[in-house]
């Protein structure tokens, strides 16, 4: 795949540069925030090979891309380096919901530090591991050493959060941090232990009350004063004379701030945590099923839409503030496996190379915990994995929460993160998350198995009112397409465009040409013409959709040397005149005139067999392509 190109394209759909007004990415999605979300071409972006939906949901446009995710955004943020994980301020009205910002924000907040939280947690499992097996001696230095590495992330988690903090509220992010480490100061801590010890005291600032509470590991009071410290800093600013602006700044800013954040926000935030935490305990003993059975069950809905990224912080919350999690990430687990194990059902039972194909490496990457890919390119596609997805998912869930199965460290979940239910000195919530995710996979598997029905395609007969035909190609599940234009016919991997070579754009062949006309390889459409006229969209009557693309950038030539023949939405023949080039011309002015011929939505296809010739005539069947 060439990343640079795809970067370029989507950038260009998606209303160019200057349409976006923020920019961050997860495991798999590029999420877009965007001025004017109309200049966007959803369906030019869905149909760009490379990309495996578009979703507009929780004032985020979402590009799913999959595992190829971070190359691409490195490609764009290469062009845009303003757009690297922060948002510039368009001083436009925002007119989105408030539930829709929310989902946004916290989206934006915890996406960037999900890495060092996995790191983290999986350093934990296995440190537990090595402890049930005896591997290592709990009051050595070695457990000690790896404790406190493990722990960096977690006890330092104010921290991390303002950085990510301050990129969405759009404040500096060093300040933001500097509170950060107010919080989580050691003679502050020490101040509050003392208190707690004594069982007596209290701490006053400038006679302010402050409460004795420890901020390591909370979540709510430092997102809670970064966001205050945005409002803080403008006004800062503006009192703040010209001539000594660079001290005056951070110094109102880190009083005002530092001091509301101890007195005041600290506080509430720390209340809102426990108060959370004390909800899901009543919740889970009141009912210890019933949340990892709905989020087993409705994971896939809330991943279609976004809005999964409210359920992490609650998961992130329940460990730090109780050491585990037993509701958001076992029934998280549940149905990641049960999504990829649907998608796994749909590839071991389609006789279509390319659903297998895609099937297959998607419903694997489900089970390691990356489910975009399977959700967007199987089960939403055929629907029957969807609900197996569900069902499975929800069973496995529900089984987890009656067992009251605890995550201790998080991470992405699927089969690489079980060992984060390693915990307590015990193995027993590790074997119960194995029994759960088995029930996930198993009846995921076995129900879209037994449900998925290869997509049929037929054509109905418009001359009778009888029951549709399927159309004699299509039985025969094999389509013939001719030569384009006289030249010799060479593999895609031979054109210097990696558009064409990597096969971003889909399958298919090169031409060299001799002659300068082309002419229709079948029966069909026009549905794509361009002002450049170096290129021709086609769709056969048999679904085909093909691209024929006269040169390399020959784009720039703005249509010099280039004529149509016809125009968009005009029916064709195999054989009619499409376009007519200046070949020499073409060529003296340095341009590559050699043309791809591809098939754009290649993966709606079994496989596309291509021929080689030193030379081939117009109407000579140059390509196959098998249902």
């Amino acid at each position: 795949m060439n990343y640079q190109e795809l970067a370029d394209k989507i950038i260009e759909q998606i209303g160019g540069e200057e349409n976006i007004s923020g920019l961050t990415h997860c495991a798999t999605r590029l999420r877009f925030n965007l001025k004017d979300e109309q200049k966007a071409q959803t369906d030019e972006i869905k149909d760009t090979a490379g990309v495996m939906g578009v979703v507009s949901k929780g004032g985020q446009y979402q590009v799913i891309i999959g595992s190829d995710v971070g190359s691409v955004y490195k490609e764009i943020v290469k062009k845009a380096p303003a757009l690297d994980g922060q948002s510039t301020d368009s001083g436009e009205k925002d007119d989105r919901s408030a539930a829709s910002k929310v989902i946004d924000t916290i989206t934006g907040i915890f996406t960037p530090i999900l890495p060092a939280i996995t790191a983290a947690g999986m350093l934990k499992a296995v440190l537990s591991l090595l402890v049930v097996f005896n591997a290592i001696d709990k009051t050595g230095q070695t457990y000690i050493i790896i404790d406190f590495m493990a722990d960096a992330a977690f006890y330092f988690l104010p921290i991390l959060l303002a950085a990510s903090s301050a990129q969405k509220f759009k404040t500096n992010m060093y300040l933001a941090m500097m509170v950060g480490g107010i919080l989580l100061h050691p003679n502050f801590v020490g101040m509050v232990n003392a208190i707690k010890e004594a069982g007596e005291g209290s701490i006053h600032l400038f006679g302010l009350p402050i409460s004795a509470v420890t901020y390591g590991s909370s979540v709510i009071p430092i997102i809670l004063s970064v966001w205050f410290m945005s409002y803080v800093e403008p006004i800062a600013d503006k009192l703040s004379p010209k001539v000594i602006k660079f001290f005056s700044k951070p110094l109102i800013t880190i009083a005002v701030v530092g001091t509301i954040s101890l007195v005041v926000i600290g506080p509430i935030g720390y209340f809102i945590s426990d108060g959370i935490s004390t909800g899901i305990k009543a919740l889970e003993e009141f009912s210890p099923w019933l949340v990892p059975t709905i989020i087993g069950a409705f994971t896939p809905l809330f991943v279609a839409t976004g809005t999964h990224y409210g359920l992490v912080p609650i998961g992130i919350n329940n460990r730090m503030t109780t050491g585990y999690d037993t509701v958001i990430y076992p029934g998280m687990l549940a149905s990641n496996l049960g999504q990829g194990a649907a998608s796994l059902a749909v590839g071991l039972k389609s006789k279509d190379s390319s659903i297998k194909q895609l099937a297959s490496s998607a419903g694997l990457t489900g089970l390691f915990g990356i489910t975009e890919p399977a959700l967007y390119g199987v089960n939403l596609r055929y629907k029957t994995p969807l609900y197996a997805a569900m069902i499975g998912g929800g069973i496995g869930g529900l089984f987890m929460g009656i067992a009251r199965v605890k995550n201790f460290t998080g991470g992405s979940p699927g089969l690489l993160t079980l060992p984060s239910y390693i915990g307590d000195d015990t193995l027993t919530h590790f074997y119960m998350a194995c029994i759960g995710a088995v029930i996930s996979i198993v009846i995921s598997f076995v129900i879209s198995y037994l449900l998925y029905k290869e997509p049929q395609v037929e054509q109905k007969n418009e001359q009778t009112n009888a029951e549709p035909i399927v159309n004699e190609a299509v039985s025969e599940s094999i389509i013939n397409i001719v030569n384009p234009v006289k030249g010799e016919i060479v593999q895609l991997a031979d054109v210097a465009d990696g558009m064409f070579s990597e096969e971003i754009l889909g399958k298919g062949l090169a031409v060299r040409p001799v002659e300068d006309i082309v002419y229709a390889p079948f029966d069909g459409i026009v549905t794509a013409v361009f002002d450049s006229k170096h290129a021709i969209g086609l769709t056969s009557d048999t679904g085909v959709e093909l691209l024929i693309h006269i040169g390399i950038d020959t784009v720039q030539l703005n249509g010099e040397g280039y004529d149509y023949f016809v125009e968009k939405g005009q029916k064709v023949k195999t054989g009619d005149k499409l376009i007519k080039f200046d070949l020499e011309k073409i060529a003296e002015k340095g341009y590559n005139i050699i043309t791809p011929v591809v098939v754009t939505n290649s993966i709606d296809f079994g496989d596309i067999i291509t021929l080689t010739s030193v030379l081939s005539d117009p109407g000579e069947q140059v390509m196959k392509v098998i249902r």
